[in-house]
């Protein structure tokens, strides 16, 4: 099993779908004297320091020869399209093409799945053993590859809730131009969780020592959507949210930590307000 404190000799690491949150885990693997390789379709450039790019695509095999040996894997890649065959194309099909030209099974391998898993549970609270029910394709897809991931002996899947963080200003956008909608005082949840926070989390989990099968990636904080669109809206000098449905595909509930934080997990972000209040700053 891989060791939680740093030794000697460290695992290699390949990213599988080195994009944002991807290669915000290869630093941090980086930091911890891992060597790193990331797999990209199309590497921009140089990579940042410590890591190696590997030219490749999920969904054509041919072009997965030779990859490098890695005890640990971090696989985080993203589709093409919002449609169910570029998802299925790369993350059940892309994920068994993965297993079978790796040179060797990983000891580890983590799995970036979604929340979108889960169906609509009227704001109560959802952990790791409540049932799923995906309202859309992209969830009951990622349903199949995390069936995947937990027939391997080292096979964890992080389930991340909403993303947000430098770069991701579409929710801002919409706001400070009165074009985001929201329910008020109907008792709507959003779940969110910081960039920095998702790929430490999916560092955190491939380091334990015996970690669980799942978990949940999510900030501390679940919070109403309208207290949250409203304190957003106010820090970039938009109106008030009119009132609107909430967001489709995505189910009323309250995400818990609980289990991650267990582990020894702690998000940098633990509240959203604060976090999308730094980086306005």
């Amino acid at each position: 099993m891989l060791a939680t404190s740093p030794s000697p000799v460290h695992a290699a690491v390949l990213i599988a779908g080195a994009g944002d949150v991807g290669l915000r885990a290869a630093q941090r693997f980086v930091a911890r004297g891992h060597p790193v390789f990331a797999l990209r379709r199309h590497p921009p450039g140089a990579p940042p320091p410590g890591v190696a790019w590997v030219r490749g695509d999920l969904t054509e095999p041919a072009t997965l020869a030779g990859l490098p040996a890695a005890g640990i894997v971090v696989f985080a890649p993203t589709p093409g399209a919002r449609e169910a065959a570029a998802y299925r194309g790369v993350f059940v099909d892309g994920l068994r093409h993965l297993l079978a030209a790796l040179p060797a099974v990983p000891a580890r391998l983590v799995f970036a799945s979604s929340s979108a898993v889960y169906g609509e549970h009227a704001g109560a609270w959802v952990d790791e053993a409540t049932p799923t029910d995906p309202p859309g394709f992209n969830g009951r897809v990622l349903l199949e590859a995390e069936a995947i991931v937990a027939g391997l002996a080292g096979g964890v899947t992080v389930r991340l809730a909403g993303l947000y963080g430098p770069g991701r200003t579409q929710l801002l956008d919409r706001l400070r131009e009165g074009k985001a909608a929201v329910p008020h005082g109907q008792g709507v949840y959003a779940n969110r969780i910081h960039v920095d926070d998702a790929a430490a989390a999916l560092t955190h989990a491939a380091l334990l020592e015996r970690p669980a099968p799942l978990y949940l990636g999510v900030d501390d904080t679940p919070l109403p959507i309208d207290a949250l669109y409203g304190e957003l809206a106010r820090r970039v000098g938009g109106p008030v949210p009119p009132e609107g449905p909430a967001p489709a595909g995505v189910g009323n509930k309250r995400l818990s930590n609980a289990r991650l934080r267990a582990s020894g997990f702690t998000c940098e972000w633990p509240d959203a307000r604060k976090g999308y209040a730094a980086l306005l700053a």
